[in-house]
């Protein structure tokens, strides 16, 4: 069963956006494409060398769950703050700030919007490698004023300081917070693209928790109107997409495309709706069903509890998420799932001994799996072995989907090998079968 093997090498697909190579500026309208690389990659500043194999593997599937949970939270409250375990360092962004432009190295975070900075001077900072900014450098710098429309509309948590500055609070996951003003700025991607002004950004002077010192804030790649991609929209024509590779090609890196090159299309490609429900920084998907095989199970109806029922029957059911490793499900229809593999997997089944995956077998060259289906309104996905199937040690491969009572997540084991591409003006997401590592953009 090689594609099994090959998924031992799937550790943590909690991808890095640096921006290194921009290129493919369009003359009518802006695009980009930018390197997509994996946390723990030996590119990656966040790379481990002293952690094993089947370390970050398992740091990986326990993060799945706690970010489930804060999505959950998040969504029950309707606010603007990140599910993310902000410590971990998902994701990196390598941007500029100000003029002249000054490299930020921010958490890229699809489930935030506020792209927010360490600023001098810090009346309380956690410790980073790269140079604070000074925004008394900077002759782009512009603070938002409290009764600024800029202010109120944009921010779920805000106050007026004494200087009658717009400041803002958020918090995140793991406890971890920033406290600032509200700034307009300039953003450049690098030195070959044109420069984004007046971009909406935080300046933050109390900020603490469990950051890296490799970074030097976070960078909002979220739905809602505050975050980077939408506020740079018009020039992209609200479209990006990304591919994922498989983390073992330590020496490759996949792709995020910003902008025309973004539209996934061709032949092969299937599309769903984006749904617009609250808070608007999560991206919504509706699932339909889960096959297995040739047995289709429907996710709108199986559950027999009302409340349930009526929260999974809805449109916009599931968030698809770049930064969540694992598929996340609700209890009874995992349940459906699982009886279903385990009478048509002939192999030896084996608990997980870290007590995160529900089924797992004893890896056999010769163990087959069934094919699975994975239906949304308008599109469906046929997952390969890898993507439904991880090694977790050695001697045992565990299904990469799991019961949860928080809010149902598509994760990135799923989308491996995909063009997953969202198209913010035409309110979908679509998805082409690709080969990520040898993927040309």
């Amino acid at each position: 069963f090689p594609s099994i093997m090959a998924a031992s090498f799937l550790v943590n697909m909690h991808y890095s956006f640096l921006f290194i190579c921009l290129s493919s500026i369009l003359a009518a309208s802006l695009g980009f494409t930018v390197d997509l690389i994996h946390r723990d990659s030996i590119l990656s500043p966040l790379h481990n060398p002293t952690k094993t194999h089947w370390e970050r593997l398992h740091d990986a599937l326990r993060r799945s769950t706690s970010r489930a949970r804060y999505f959950d939270v998040s969504a029950s409250r309707a606010m603007v703050q990140s599910p993310v375990i902000a410590a971990k360092g998902e994701y990196l962004m390598n941007i500029s700030i100000g003029s002249p432009p000054l490299i930020l190295l921010g958490i890229a975070d699809t489930g935030s919007d506020l792209t927010w900075t360490q600023c001098k001077p810090c009346v309380q900072c956690y410790k980073q490698r790269l140079p604070l900014f000074d925004p008394k450098k900077s002759s782009s710098y512009k603070k938002i004023p409290c009764g600024s429309p800029l202010c109120y509309t944009n921010l779920a948590t805000k106050t007026c300081n004494s200087n009658g500055d717009c400041s803002y609070y958020y918090s995140y996951g793991d406890k971890s917070y920033t406290n600032g003003v509200l700034a307009s700025e300039t953003v450049t991607f690098g030195s070959h693209t044109p420069s984004f002004p007046q971009v909406l950004v935080g300046c933050g002077y109390d900020n603490g928790g469990n950051f890296n010192d490799k970074g030097s804030g976070i960078i909002g790649l979220g739905g809602g109107a505050l975050s980077l991609v939408s506020q740079i929209k018009p020039s992209i024509g609200g479209k990006f997409s990304y591919c994922l590779v498989p983390f073992f090609k330590t020496s490759l890196v996949g792709k995020i495309s910003f902008g025309p090159e973004a539209l996934v299309s061709g032949s092969g490609v299937v599309s769903t709706p984006l749904v617009k429900k609250s808070p608007s920084t999560f991206y919504y998907l509706t699932l339909e069903s889960i096959g297995i095989g040739n047995i289709e199970f429907d996710y709108r109806k199986r559950s027999t509890s009302s409340n349930t029922k009526s929260k999974y029957a809805e449109e916009g059911n599931i968030i698809i998420d770049s930064g969540t490793t694992l598929t996340l499900l609700p209890e009874e229809f995992y349940q459906d799932l699982e009886a279903e593999l385990k009478k048509n997997i002939k192999a030896e089944p084996v608990e997980d001994p870290e007590g995160i995956m529900s089924l797992c077998y004893k890896n056999d060259a010769d163990m087959d799996v069934p094919i699975v289906k994975v239906r949304f309104a308008g599109a469906e996905l046929e997952l390969k072995p890898s993507n439904t199937f991880v090694k977790v040690q050695e001697d045992m491969v565990c299904f990469a989907m799991i019961p949860a009572n928080e809010m149902a997540i598509f994760g990135n084991l799923a989308q491996m090998d995909f063009l997953v591409g969202y198209d913010l003006e035409e309110g979908k997401v679509s998805f082409k079968s690709a080969n990520c590592s040898h993927l040309q953009f």
